[in-house]
């Protein structure tokens, strides 16, 4: 059984192994732990049996006006069970209150955001492959 929490009690490096697959230079356990505790929002999705975090989505906001989606990720063993559309469901929930909810994803990707209403834009941006590890 999967369980949600909106917070980051008893979420050890430990227990987020295996996230950023395929990424060159994936950030460290030790350093996404860092990460997310240093969003404005983050939510988990956790499988009861092992504590082990098995998804996890964050946000950065400004908590008036608009919001940005870094990261939603799902372990490969547990795609396609709806995880990542139950933490992205209740994600943008959780930012109703907000005019702009952003995010930057591969086209590929698109249909999946835009089952939750999202619809695909124009972006810059600005990507420095060497601190993708966020050493």
């Amino acid at each position: 059984m999967i369980l949600y929490q909106d917070n980051l009690d008893g979420v050890t490096p430990e227990r987020l192994v295996g996230f950023f697959v395929g990424w060159p230079n994936p950030p460290s356990p030790e350093t996404h732990l860092r990460v997310m505790q240093g969003s404005d929002h983050v939510l988990l999705a956790i499988d009861d049996e092992s504590g082990n975090v098995v998804g996890f989505v964050t946000a950065i906001s400004d908590g008036l006006f608009s919001a940005y989606i870094p990261l939603l990720e799902v372990l490969p063993n547990w795609q396609g069970r709806g995880i990542g559309s139950e933490l992205m469901r209740r994600m943008l929930e959780r930012l109703e209150h907000l005019y702009a909810v952003d995010l930057v994803c591969d086209p590929e990707l698109q249909p999946f955001y835009q089952r939750f209403g999202m619809q695909p834009g124009t972006s810059m941006m600005l990507r420095r492959r060497a601190h993708q590890s966020g050493a």
